[in-house]
């Protein structure tokens, strides 16, 4: 770049496109959000059906995945901009200091950088030594500049080291500009879209890149914005992001959704779009992945005979491919299986009333990670946050959205209710083998913490005055991690709904740090697990054995259960579920009690 840009460029400029393009994407966001959340839920509300309004739904889908991938281009596009204006207005710095003080000191800057400097003599020369015209270098090595110095020192003109130093720095300044051009043309050029109206998963995943792009090229002025606090506190975290200008919010969301969407205490709007983001690139990234494996082959089975019995076994050519390929290949459709379960749960906002999914955390790594709230939190004046048991994962996290959307049709429903939002929590590593894993109480003890700062979270991303009800709801080994988040800290709910609890680590339901009479039992006929599970994870005074909130003597409300088995407690149109939902909206004086005995207790 050569000085004459570089004097007239105008950094303000790249910051004011920064901003349109921000407006765009703002507006972009609000057609996804009116599209997805009033249209499409609206149709679905009024039960409009056929093939007519099947297509039209469908194609309003795709529109709204168009709004939401223009968004997240604008947003990069907007903090990149940014990015270059940042580092072009760093190098003009240096550039017009360098300019200002040459002229202070009677030094002429020429068109193509170097200086000329005026004739003098040093102290106790008798004549002036003439006037001269330097050149400065960019960088330098420390040999070079030792031998700079020595020729500074050695010439009789003592101007003349001073134009060589303002040379030098003009120089500095202009390679400055010339890198940060050379170095984020390319990942302008890069944002840019297919010519055409559809959102594909080569697109979502380039959109990673494209992150992933300025992410790198923008590191200096990434480093420049106030970071999140360390200690992840989740009122910390809401002061930080308050603290927060536009242009710095939208830089952090364009750059690191996965850290703002992964921040307790964040408004649920912020986290929501953050992790939507996300979602979608890797869903588009993982999806390729999958596409780029073999398929496996057809001829998975053949026959072989074991003395004269025949055996059905799998071919050579399966268990090679099985070999290379199996593993991941079960991984990636599994977990994609459950993002499709997360996307259904978004497009069935408005069927039957349901209000709209808030994705308040995600991850596809390892067993995978996904926090889905039906209706926003923030404004709902009863929050249910349930924690799901052995076996959970992304993969299945399905039957676990669904029941928490049943919850809340049954509290949404109940008389003089106002708003309520439910939340399937998968935020920590279950156990996913009920015989090898589920004994162990590690799992709950380090998934703990993250219940409570999610938990305290809800609390510093109140978007109303009010205070909400709030109720911890866990199923099986769920249960669990709410007893451990009790036991480490302060369990921030009002009221705790145990559903087929092993044992909560305690043994009394005091110790769960709610009011008395406001722990909440349930345990089915048929199920096995609460009496298999005592000796794990039931809390014991040492003055007798291992005590489950089954146990007359844990203090627990005993509630009618009409289910059967380990897993139906949330099956619709039960006393079990309506149970729930009346707890969930403090309604805990209509709740049908248990009248006989648990199974243990009657049987000691």
């Amino acid at each position: 770049m050569d000085l004459a840009t570089l004097k007239g460029l105008k950094p303000e400029e790249y910051e004011q496109a920064a901003d349109g393009y921000r407006a765009v994407g703002d507006m972009a966001s609000a057609a996804k959000d009116t599209i997805s959340n009033e249209v499409s839920a609206g149709m679905r509300k009024d039960n409009l059906e056929g093939k007519a309004a099947t297509a039209a739904l469908g194609e309003l889908q795709e529109l709204s995945k168009n709004f939401h991938y223009a968004q997240t281009e604008c947003g990069l596009v907007s903090t990149a901009l940014n990015g270059f204006a940042f580092d072009m207005a760093a190098a003009k710095r240096k550039l017009d200091t360098a300019l200002a003080d040459a002229a202070a000191n009677g030094c002429t800057v020429n068109q193509d950088g170097s200086v000329s400097y005026p004739a003098g003599r040093k102290p106790g020369e008798e004549k002036d030594s003439p006037a001269g015209t330097v050149s400065g270098s960019a960088g330098g090595s420390e040999t070079s500049d030792a031998i700079e110095r020595q020729a500074m020192n050695i010439h009789p003109n003592p101007n003349y080291g001073k134009a060589m130093g303002y040379a030098n720095r003009i120089a500095d300044a202009l390679k400055e500009a010339t890198d940060a051009d050379a170095k984020w043309a390319p990942k302008l050029r890069a944002l840019k879209a297919d010519d055409d109206l559809k959102v594909s998963k080569q697109d979502w995943a380039d959109a990673q890149s494209d992150m992933g792009g300025v992410r790198e090229a923008g590191k200096s002025y990434i480093e420049s914005l106030p970071e999140p606090p360390k200690s992840g506190d989740p009122k910390d975290n809401a002061s930080w992001w308050k603290g927060l200008s536009p242009e710095e919010q939208a830089a952090w969301l364009s750059l690191r959704p996965d850290t703002v969407g992964a921040l307790d205490g964040l408004p649920s709007t912020v986290r929501d779009e953050a992790n939507r983001v996300v979602f979608e690139e890797k869903r588009g990234q993982l999806q390729m992945e999958l596409d780029s494996i073999p398929k496996p082959p057809a001829n998975e089975w053949t026959w072989i005979t074991a003395g004269r019995v025949p055996v059905k076994v799998h071919t050579d050519e399966w268990m090679d491919w099985h070999r290379q390929y199996g593993d991941r290949y079960e991984q990636l459709n599994k977990t994609l299986g459950g993002m499709g379960k997360i996307q259904e749960r978004f497009d069935a906002t408005g069927q039957k009333g349901l209000p709209e999914a808030y994705l308040l955390g995600f991850s596809p790594e390892g067993n995978g990670r996904a926090i889905v709230a039906n209706g926003n939190p923030d404004t709902a004046d009863h929050q249910a946050v349930y924690v799901p048991g052995t076996a959970a994962n992304l993969g299945k996290i399905g039957g676990d959205i669904n029941r928490m959307v049943e919850l809340w049709r049954v509290a949404d429903a109940a008389p003089g209710n106002d708003s309520v939002s439910t939340i399937t929590w998968l935020g920590y590593d279950a156990p996913q083998d009920m015989v090898k894993d589920s004994p162990f109480s590690h799992y709950a003890n380090d998934g703990a913490p993250a219940y409570n700062r999610f938990l305290d979270g809800l609390d510093a991303s109140r978007a109303v005055d009010s205070d909400p009800h709030r109720t911890a709801v866990g199923h099986s080994y769920g249960t669990t991690l709410i007893g451990s988040a009790a036991r480490q800290g302060d369990l921030n709910v009002d009221d705790v709904i145990l559903a087929g609890s092993p044992g909560v680590q305690v043994s009394k339901a005091e110790e769960l740090d709610v009011p008395k009479g406001h722990v909440w039992n349930q345990e089915a006929d048929g199920d096995y697990v609460p009496d298999i599970g005592r000796f794990g994870h039931g809390g014991t005074d040492w003055d007798g054995p291992w005590t489950i909130p089954s146990d007359e003597r844990f203090g627990a409300n005993q509630m009618s259960t009409d289910t059967e088995g380990h897993s139906y407690y949330w099956k619709k149109d039960t006393q079990s579920l309506l149970n729930q939902g009346l707890v969930v909206v403090g309604q805990g004086d209509d709740v049908k009690m248990e009248e006989r005995r648990p199974a243990y207790e009657r049987t000691r």
